[in-house]
């Protein structure tokens, strides 16, 4: 089965016959003992140190279908390298655009994104106020916003209450977090630990969005509720938006709850606290457990982990673009 592969370490990628190997340099510039990571059990690459790699690498890469993020210094993702896509379908790109141009359907659209992630947002809320958290106010406040999901007559108007809704949900952390402070979010640098996991956290969950896109018809550039830009992937921002809530969010909460990841798992000597390699690896390890974690699907009638989800997703999007049925996001039932 392929797995992710996580290089924390600089060093260099090379190809060795049919294997990819990765020497890590220290400081000094001194290679260490290689690692080989047999192609056939790769999935995806997460680069969090500065990798050095030829042309021959990434074509190997890319006729192994094997995706590489990028993530800078300060855990900011920076980029991707995607595969040549395969699965090509020029009518689900032409609805796929006709939709995007249709004001009706694209609102429509992305309304269900948010109302998607209204309800799981929700339903983390309502999860933690029967474990004698009293987040009664919160939630009020984002059922009334809701409810104007629906009502809204165009893009700009709908950000504005994802954004409403946001804001007023991240008000609850500190309610739901032990032993952390936050104070609203902070991006760019985060100012807290909290604001750090959920930058780190969101971009794991862009990125695995943005694979899944990748293995299905649709174009990861053309998009509903964010707006398509240059040089991004703005399709994986809509996606993100539905399983943030369920995949990050309750991760965050069970590993500061737990004490699985500690205040001395963050740096703090920057100007932004980013996670020390330590509570990295920590988290990575939760996000990975979270994502072969399965669930009995309502519908297929069968378990299905929280990273196929994902995929399905993308389909039930695709049968909304070609007229085949309409598009009704993930909501969490548990």
């Amino acid at each position: 089965m392929k797995k992710n592969y996580y290089l924390f370490n600089p060093g260099r990628m090379s190809r060795k016959d049919n294997t990819l190997k990765f020497e890590p340099v220290t400081e000094d510039g001194k290679f260490q003992k290689p690692r080989y990571l047999p192609v056939e059990q790769v999935d995806q690459l997460f680069c969090f140190g500065s990798v050095d790699a030829n042309s021959a690498v990434y074509n190997f890469l890319g006729k192994n279908d094997i995706s590489v993020h990028f993530f800078d210094y300060y855990e900011n993702y920076t980029g991707s390298f995607q595969p040549k896509r395969k699965l090509l379908a020029g009518a689900v790109q032409i609805a796929q655009v006709k939709t995007y141009l249709s004001e009706e359907e694209r609102i429509s659209l992305a309304q269900q994104f948010i109302e998607g992630a209204a309800h799981n947002i929700l339903r983390n809320l309502k999860y933690y106020n029967t474990r004698g958290k009293d987040a009664t106010p919160f939630i009020e406040k984002i059922e009334g916003l809701r409810k104007q999901v629906s009502q809204s007559k165009n893009i700009r108007e709908l950000m504005g209450i994802e954004g409403n809704i946001r804001m007023t949900y991240y008000d609850a952390f500190p309610l739901i977090v032990n032993d952390f402070n936050m104070n609203g979010r902070t991006m760019q640098p985060p100012q807290d630990e909290v604001n750090s996991l959920i930058s780190f956290g969101n971009m794991l969950c862009y990125a695995e969005c943005l694979r899944s896109i990748h293995q299905t018809q649709l174009d990861p550039t053309i998009s509903f509720l964010h707006e398509p830009g240059y040089r991004r992937y703005s399709l994986a921002l809509d996606l993100a938006e539905i399983f943030k809530p369920v995949l990050v969010d309750r991760l965050i909460f069970k590993v500061l709850n737990k004490k699985i990841v500690q205040k001395n798992d963050f740096d703090t000597d920057l100007n932004r606290i980013v996670l020390k390699e330590k509570g990295r690896k920590a988290f990575i390890s939760g996000w990975e457990e979270r994502m072969g974690q399965t669930i009995m699907h309502r519908s297929l009638k069968r378990e299905v982990s929280y990273k196929h989800l994902i995929k399905l997703e993308c389909y039930k999007i695709v049968k909304d673009l070609m007229k085949l049925d309409n598009y009704k996001p993930f909501k969490a039932w548990w």
